[in-house]
Formats: structure tokens, sequence, C-alpha cells
């Protein structure tokens, strides 16, 4: 291991735990445009397709909160745009599905944005027509999401994600508090809040998520503890608990405030609170109170495929990542999605945009993905996988024990309460030198 790299982690633990949210690896700034670009039916030829993700990207979002640097157009939503995106979802679909051929199969679906329940009833039902109908997934055998925000959430649009087989809502509440929300520039009403989580419990889906953030400006202990309780009083499947990031070209961007200390204290009361009332913890963010679904296909992050639909959303091989473009100004989302309104069929049977993964950049990713959540990495995974031990190709790994972050016990590299606390520091220190030139270099829009 050298020197630099233990060097950078001790200076990275000197400042703040919040350096980015890893959710995957390599990052979207790191994406690129390829070329050559590879035919779809050539990049999936070789891969594992029975097991795959696939994931469906809704643009679109009724309000722009101050926070968000999602990919969505956050500006007035138009009826013609959405048709004109779900026409050109309907033919990508096509496309991508031809592209996969026979074997290929669904483990896992999520419909995310943006906020797919702005698309409406008839929208939502087009939508679920596109994954069911054209990529035959059969969405009541796996677990399937759908991510929801509660003032575009009715009874009549949950229903019908109920009947079409989706088992988890996750609605992103952020806080209960209104003065909070507005802090967020997030319009949301109390009434709105829980109509919507009590829709979600009479239609009986088996899976409530609640995401909530800390680290909100004027947000106290006691504060976030009152979002807590309120989350706890419709006593959801799964938690998620997000650290406030104040980033570029977002509506909160020109605040210089990061509140570190306030959102490690709020982080570690909100953890406690979880826990007490019977919640596991899988990872810095999400906390559970049920086990994987039994009955559910198998599913590995580090290993099986990804399908994105849309613009915004990527897909994964084992050797190449792709995507559309990205961008967070309204204007430029804007552009990015009128371009992806205007493609054919042709353009879709192509990956233009991507990264390709070299040798060193796979076992990063699977040390990352694995490491981050609770479980941590195992060890006797990574050999069957790569024919190494994760210590001695990532040698960096060592330094995290005596840093008090880790520790290796039942053949597992698990990270302690201190690391996983400082989840967002650790994900970022292991990018590789290649990907952390490329991300440095984005030119953000």
């Amino acid at each position: 291991m050298t020197v630099t790299r233990e060097a950078r982690l001790r200076r990275m633990l000197e400042g703040s735990p919040y350096v980015s949210y890893l959710y995957s690896y390599p990052h979207k700034t790191a994406h690129r445009p390829l070329d050559p670009a590879p035919p779809l039916e050539a990049l999936w030829r070789d891969e594992r397709r029975g097991a795959l993700f696939l994931y469906l990207h809704v643009p679109f979002c009724a309000t722009h909160c101050g926070y968000c640097n999602l990919f969505s157009n956050k500006s007035r939503i138009r009826p013609e745009q959405v048709s004109g995106f779900l026409s050109a979802v309907e033919r990508q679909a096509a496309v991508v599905r031809a592209a996969l051929g026979q074997g290929a199969g669904f483990a896992r679906f999520a419909m995310g944005g943006g906020t797919p329940t702005v698309l409406g009833l008839d929208g939502l039902a087009r939508a679920l027509d596109v994954i069911g109908g054209v990529m035959g997934a059969d969405l009541h055998a796996i677990p399937a999401c759908v991510e929801v925000s509660p003032e575009t959430t009715d009874h009549e649009k949950l229903a019908l994600l109920r009947g079409r087989g989706i088992d988890r809502i996750s609605v992103g509440i952020q806080s209960f508090e209104p003065a909070e929300l507005v802090a967020l520039r997030r319009r949301q009403r109390p009434d709105a809040i829980h109509a919507a989580l009590e829709a979600v419990r009479a239609l009986g889906f088996p899976t409530l998520n609640i995401d909530l953030i800390y680290g909100i400006e004027g947000q106290t202990e006691a504060s976030f503890d009152r979002s807590l309780s309120e989350t706890l009083r419709h006593r959801p499947e799964e938690v998620f608990l997000y650290p406030l990031y104040v980033r570029p070209l977002t509506g909160l961007g020109l605040s210089a405030r990061q509140w570190d200390d306030q959102r490690l204290a709020l982080y570690r009361a909100g953890r406690a609170r979880l826990l007490a009332a019977g919640y596991r913890q899988l990872s810095m963010r999400m906390f559970t109170l049920h086990g994987p679904r039994e009955a559910a296909p198998e599913y590995h992050c580090q290993e099986d495929g990804m399908i994105g639909l849309a613009c915004g959303a990527r897909s994964y091989t084992e050797r190449l990542h792709y995507s559309t473009p990205w961008a967070v100004s309204p204007r430029a989302v804007d552009e990015l999605i009128e371009a992806y309104i205007a493609r054919d069929r042709a353009s879709f049977a192509r990956a233009e945009h991507g990264i390709r993964l070299d040798e060193e950049d796979r076992r990063r990713r699977h040390v990352i993905l694995s490491l981050l959540q609770a479980e941590g990495l195992a060890l006797a995974g990574y050999r069957r996988r790569f024919a190494g031990d994760a210590l001695d190709e990532l040698p960096e790994l060592r330094a995290l024990e005596p840093a008090g972050l880790a520790r290796v016990e039942g053949g597992r590299l698990v990270l302690t309460e201190a690391g996983l606390e400082r989840s967002d520091l650790i994900g970022p220190w292991l990018h590789s030198d290649r990907v952390q030139a490329l991300m440095d270099a984005y030119d953000l829009r």
C-alpha cells in the first residue's frame, strides 16, 4: 500500500465525514462518450442475464426541492413532453428487449425519478405496460418498488400500482416539520403526507419505506425526533435516513454551511431511536424491520447486471456501464429530455455514453458495494470471483482497522460503528485514481 493513500485517509478523517453519497461505482460523472459505440446485442451476449435489475427513470417532478441534484425536469410539466417521453420509452424498451435475447430475466424492478406519480393514472399504466408487456418482467413474482411523493399520490394511483404487482412504496417525506420543509424548498402539507401513508397501508403494500433528511438548517434533535415519532406511527418496514448535502447547481448550493457536527449528532440520535424501535441497520442509510423476501429471486448488486430505461437511467454489464448524459440545471435537463424524445429505434441499439471498467475498477466496485453494507465484504466471496485476496490486491483496506473504522470477523471485513457513519468518506477514498480524475474533470451542467 502506498503511503499516499494512507496519508489521504488520515487527511480525510480530519475533515468532513460527508464527502459524497456513493450509491454506485463508478459515479456517473466518470462517464464519457463511447467511441466506438458498442451494439447492445454484443454487450449483453456473454453476460449473466438471468437475474437482472430493471429500472425505469421518470425525469419529472412537481416541485423543485432545494437540495435535489437528481436528473429531473423541475420546471412546469408539459403534457406533450410527458407523452413524447413515454413513446420514447416504448421504442427504447423494444430495442433493449430484443438485444437481450433469449434467457434474459428480471430479479428486481424499480421506478424512480424524479417522481413517477406525476405521470398521472394513464401515464403510470402506460409505463407499467412497457415493463410487463415489452420487457416481460412479471412484477407479481419479483420485488418491485415505485417512488412516490405525497403531493402527487392518491388512492387510485396506489391501487393501480398494487394491482400491477408493486410490493414496495417509497415515500419521500424528508421531514414532518413545516418549517424544515420550507427550508428544503419542498412543498407538501402534513395532511397530504398522512393521507398518502394511510392509503399505502389501506391497500396492503407489504413494504412501506419512508425517507427522512437530517442536517436541515434550523433542525434540532428535538425536531428530528418529532419526525421520527411521526414516522414510527406508521410503522414502516423500512426507513432511510439521508444526510443533507449542499450540491452545486441546486437551490441550496449557494450556502457555504456544512453542518457537519449537527449531521453527525442527528445521525446518531436517529440511529439510536430506530434501533430501539426494533429496526436493523443494513447500511449507513437503511434501517429495516424485516429480512429479504423469502421467495424472491436472488440478486447481487456486486455481480448481476442492470438495465436502465429512459434518460437519466444507467445500465451495468460486467465490464461496461452506460447511460445517457447527466445534468442538474433545469435548462440542461430539459434539453436532454427533448433529445431523448427525438431518438429513433436505431439510436437505442448502441451504448453511446459510459465507462469501460478495467480490472482494478471491477475489484474496487465489488469491494465498495460490499463494504458499505452492514454485513461487509465477504473475503471468500471476493476470492471466488477474482482468484485473489482482497487485502492483498487492495492493501489500503488494511488501514481501516488501525483507524478504528473496520475489523475482520467471521471471514468478513466489516465496518465498525465509526466506520459505518463515515461511509460517505470511505467510499470516495476507495475510488481509483483513474475514476477520480474523470470525476474531477467532469463539466457539470
